[in-house]
C-alpha cells in the first residue's frame, strides 16, 4: 500500500479494499489453528483436546508481546511517515523487531521454567497435565517465531505491504494444514506432532519477513542499522499495551473459564468451551483485522492533521462493524451444529452441550466488534492509555465479574451467558470514551 493510499477521502470501497488483506491474513491465520483443533480432537481425543484449550491462553500471553509490538511500533511508524520522518520510521522498526527477538527468547526460557506449576494451578492432574506439559513444551520452544509472526502481521500493513503479509500468512496456514494431516492423521504422531506442526508455520511466518526486511524490497520499510532508544521503545509499549492488556487478559479469563467448567460440567465443558473459543478465533480475527488494517491510515491521517478524514474513517466502520455483527451472529447460529459435530460429534452429549452454549454465545459478536475496533482507534491515534482502559475494562473486568457471578445464580447456564454480559457492559464503555475523546482529537 503507498503512502498516498492513506491519505485522501476513503470510501467504502476503499477502505475495504485496504483492510480486507489484514482480515484475510488473521482469518487465515486463526483457521489453521482451528485446523489444529480439529485433527487433535478427532485423532488424539478428547482429553488430548481439553489439554490443548486448558494450556493455550498461557502460551498466547507469552506471544501476546508481538500484538505490542506490532500495533504500538506500527502507529508510532506510520505516525513518523505522516510526518515525512522516514528515517526515524525506519530506525525505529529496525530496533522493534531486534528487541522483539531477544524479548521472545527470554519469554521463551521463562516459559519452560513456568509451564508446570502453571498447569498445576490451573487444576490439570493426570493424563491432562502430561498432556499439557507435552504439547506446551514444544510450542514455547517456538515462542521468538510465534513474536515475530503477530508483529509482522501488523506491520506488513504499515510498511504498504497487506497483500505480502497476506501470502506469508497463507503459506504459514497451508504448511501448519498439511503437516497436521500428515503428522496426526498419516504418522500418528499424536499431540507432539500437533505441537511440531504449529512451530514450523510459525517459523515459516515469523522468519521469511525478517529475511524479506533485512534486504532490498519495495516496501515503505527496510531493517537496518540502529541502537536502543528507551524512550521510544516506552511510548511504543505504553501505545500497544492496549492490545497486550487484551490478549493477557484474554487468556487469564479463559483460565478462568476453565476452572469453572472443570467445577460445573467437568472434561466436557473444557472441551465445549474449546470450540466456542476456536469459532470466536476466527469471527473476532475479522474485526481484529479490520483494526489492524485501518490503524496505519488512522495514524498517517492524525500525523498529517488531516481531522476530516478522521471523522469521515470513524464514521464508516461504525457501519462496517454494525453490519458486520449482525451477519455474525446469524452465520454463528446456522452454523452451530455443522461446526459442533467437525469437533465433538463423536460424542451425543458433549455435541448437544456445545450446540446449546454456541447459540448463547454468539449474541456477544453483537457487541465485541465495537469495542475492538475502539480500542484500537486510540492506539492509532497514539492514545495508549484510553485504549489499554478500553482493553482492562472489556477483557478484565467485565468479563472476570461476569464469569465468576453469573455461575453462582445460574450455575451451568451463567458460564455460557457470562461473555455476552461482559460484550454488553464493554460496549458502553467504548461509546464513553469515543463521546469524550471527539473533542480533544476532532473526529
Amino acid at each position: 500500500m503507498p503512502l498516498i493510499a492513506m491519505d485522501g477521502h476513503n470510501t467504502y470501497k476503499k477502505l475495504l479494499s485496504l483492510t480486507f488483506p489484514s482480515i484475510t491474513m488473521l482469518v487465515f491465520s486463526s483457521v489453521y489453528g482451528v485446523v489444529d483443533g480439529f485433527f487433535v480432537s478427532n485423532y488424539v481425543g478428547k482429553t488430548a483436546f481439553s489439554a490443548v484449550n486448558f494450556i493455550m491462553p498461557f502460551l498466547m500471553i507469552l506471544g501476546s508481546v508481538g500484538f505490542m509490538f506490532g500495533t504500538g511500533g506500527g502507529a508510532y511508524i506510520a505516525r513518523k511517515m505522516g510526518e515525512g520522518d522516514t528515517r526515524k520510521a525506519n530506525s525505529t522498526f529496525s530496533m522493534l523487531v531486534y528487541f522483539s527477538i531477544a524479548t521472545g527468547i527470554v519469554l521463551s526460557i521463562l516459559g519452560m521454567v513456568f509451564i508446570r506449576p502453571v498447569a498445576i494451578i490451573l487444576g490439570a492432574e493426570g493424563v491432562l497435565l502430561e498432556d499439557c506439559l507435552s504439547y506446551g513444551r514444544i510450542l514455547i520452544a517456538g515462542i521468538p517465531a510465534f513474536i515475530l509472526q503477530y508483529e509482522f502481521q501488523c506491520l506488513f500493513a504499515t510498511a504498504g505491504k497487506p497483500k505480502l503479509g497476506l501470502y506469508v500468512t497463507l503459506a504459514a496456514g497451508i504448511a501448519n494444514m498439511v503437516l497436521d494431516a500428515l503428522f496426526m492423521a498419516a504418522f500418528d504422531f499424536g499431540l507432539e506432532g500437533a505441537a511440531v506442526a504449529t512451530v514450523i508455520s510459525q517459523c515459516i511466518g515469523g522468519l521469511i519477513p525478517l529475511f524479506y526486511f533485512s534486504g532490498q524490497n519495495s516496501s515503505c520499510l527496510r531493517l537496518g542499522r540502529t541502537h536502543l532508544i528507551p524512550g521510544i521503545l516506552a511510548k511504543i509499549c505504553i501505545n500497544g499495551s492496549s492490545e497486550l492488556m487484551s490478549n493477557i487478559s484474554m487468556s487469564a479469563v479463559n483460565m478462568l473459564y476453565n476452572i469453572q467448567l472443570l467445577k460445573y460440567a467437568g472434561e466436557d465443558g473444557v472441551a465445549a468451551y474449546g470450540v466456542l473459543m476456536y469459532v470466536n478465533l476466527v469471527f473476532q480475527a475479522i474485526f481484529i483485522g479490520y483494526s489492524v488494517g485501518s490503524a496505519p491510515v488512522i495514524s498517517y491521517n492524525f500525523g498529517a492533521g488531516n481531522r476530516t478524514e478522521l471523522q469521515n474513517l470513524l464514521r464508516k466502520s461504525l457501519a462496517i462493524i454494525s453490519l458486520g455483527s449482525i451477519m455474525m451472529v446469524v452465520a454463528s447460529n446456522m452454523l452451530s451444529g455443522t461446526l459442533s459435530s467437525l469437533f465433538v460429534g463423536y460424542e451425543k452429549d458433549l455435541y448437544d452441550m456445545t450446540v446449546h452454549s454456541f447459540r448463547i454465545f454468539s449474541l456477544s459478536f453483537l457487541f465485541s466488534g465495537f469495542s475492538i475496533f475502539g480500542s484500537s482507534f486510540f492506539t492509532a491515534l497514539n492514545d495508549g492509555l484510553t485504549s489499554a482502559l478500553i482493553s482492562f475494562l472489556r477483557t478484565l473486568v467485565c468479563q472476570t465479574a461476569a464469569v465468576l457471578l453469573l455461575p453462582v445464580v445460574f450455575g451451568l447456564e451463567g458460564v455460557w451467558f457470562a461473555i455476552v454480559a461482559a460484550e454488553l457492559g464493554a460496549v458502553s464503555t467504548t461509546a464513553f470514551f469515543l463521546i469524550s475523546g471527539s473533542r480533544k482529537y476532532g473526529y
